[in-house]
């Protein structure tokens, strides 16, 4: 819930810079800037949404459908973000319910899943993400329309930071959690981290093995901070 229209020129400056010539870039703002970030854009970059509602119409005042983000311009939608299913108390099977929503409107599904401090902590950070890809993962995921975004909820705003071998061990797992359930799909599915991406730790993030992107923050409301990360990006 940040920007308004004044931040466009921020997303004009990171269209406008080349940086993405090398690399994907989906930005997906507020719902009320999408069609205009498209205009904005120019084509140089993707513009997704911030979150969907499962069906595609009715009494839900205040929600947005997934049609109603394809018809504004958007070809990508978060699901499940980690402050979606804390603060709104969103479920796996919601969650599913979200992502098959985006295939039904032909975009793609960001399907975040990580695990709390005090989940870590109990020794469950593994479990706690395999539940939630196989609750929040539907059958028929393909690397077309679908991505998975690991988030390391203890990480992001603490000032604590996951380890190359913290994301290492558990980008590995995911892997494996996705070839079991989904088979040869599984294997091509990009699994991106978004726990603080920052400009200087990005280039050794985005270098690891298993590491197919960046969900990233707080560092994509300025251009000086994400241009760096997309040129990371670029070179790995």
């Amino acid at each position: 819930m940040n920007g308004a229209g004044g931040s466009l020129g921020e997303l004009e400056a990171i269209a406008e810079s080349g940086a993405s010539a090398d690399c994907d870039v989906l930005v997906c703002p507020p719902a009320t800037l999408i069609a205009r970030a498209v205009a904005a854009a120019r084509g140089r970059i993707t513009i997704g949404g911030q979150d969907c509602h499962a069906e595609i119409s009715g009494a839900f005042t205040g929600d947005i459908s997934a049609e109603m983000l394809k018809d504004a311009g958007a070809t990508a939608v978060i699901v499940g973000h980690s402050e979606r299913r804390q603060y709104h108390g969103e479920t796996d099977a919601i969650v599913a319910a979200k992502a098959q929503a985006a295939w039904r409107a032909g975009l793609m599904a960001i399907i975040c899943v990580g695990e709390s401090e005090a989940q870590r902590v109990a020794g469950a950070a593994l479990d706690t993400c395999s539940g939630q890809i196989a609750g929040s993962v539907p059958k028929g995921a393909t690397a077309a329309n679908t991505a998975v975004a690991y988030e390391p909820i203890w990480a992001i705003g603490t000032g604590k930071t996951a380890t190359p071998a913290d994301i290492a061990e558990m980008h590995a797992h995911i892997r494996g959690c996705l070839s079991r359930s989904l088979g040869a799909a599984g294997t091509t599915l990009r699994v991106l981290y978004g726990g603080s991406v920052k400009p200087s730790n990005a280039v050794e993030i985005l270098a690891m093995g298993d590491v197919g992107g960046a969900l990233v923050g707080g560092a994509s409301l300025k251009a000086a901070d994400f241009l760096p990360i997309i040129r990371a990006a670029s070179k790995s």
